[in-house]
């Protein structure tokens, strides 16, 4: 069984913001894979199916960001999953807008979402980090990352979410440089 985690916040306000982008996400997964509808469940919202023949748990935490370690904690126990049947979907500011990288451990990078799931299920999870850019200055990060993301932005985010969909296959087989090679092809980032 794979753990698949978009991080977000829960809550229509946050429904759109670049914070949301795992959210984003995992429901595009659910959508192009025929995910029945979400339900409540490990301190959030949860949906299982096969994809490749292996059953697939999407969560999106309801604990808010800071927090989704405790949601990821419990569904990795209640299923004795260990860290490496996790892939934890994330916004990653470092990244210019658009591309993605995918990374198995390491540490959080200054991300409460990944602060906190380390906290929980240790560090060995992968992630798959979808580039948002960085707004310039440090002080600025905050209202940033809340922030909707623009119309202009939309234009690559929306193909980017359509291949990481289609796509999701190869993440649970751990196929990863193919997922990352076929989501490059499909939906390449925007030009600087």
């Amino acid at each position: 069984m794979k753990l698949i985690v978009g991080l977000g916040n829960p809550g229509r306000k946050h429904a759109g913001q670049r914070h949301n982008v795992g959210f984003m996400a995992v429901d595009a997964i659910a959508r192009r894979h025929g995910f029945p509808p979400w339900r409540r469940g490990f301190s959030g919202e949860v949906a299982e199916g096969l994809m490749s023949g292996e059953k697939v748990l999407l969560l999106k935490p309801h604990t808010f960001m800071n927090e989704s370690g405790r949601a990821v904690g419990e569904a990795v126990r209640f299923f004795r999953l260990a860290p490496e049947d996790v892939i934890v979907i994330h916004d990653e500011l470092d990244l210019a807008p658009g591309r993605i990288r995918l990374k198995t451990g390491g540490g959080h990078a200054g991300h409460n979402g990944l602060r906190s799931i380390i906290a929980h299920v240790g560090a060995g999870f992968h992630r798959l980090r979808i580039g948002i850019g960085h707004p310039g200055r440090r002080e600025l990060v905050s209202s940033y990352v809340l922030h909707d993301f623009s119309k202009a932005e939309r234009a690559w985010l929306e193909p980017l979410l359509a291949a990481i969909a289609d796509n999701a296959d190869l993440l649970v087989k751990g196929d990863f440089p193919g997922f990352a090679n076929r989501v490059a092809l499909e939906a390449p980032p925007p030009k600087d």
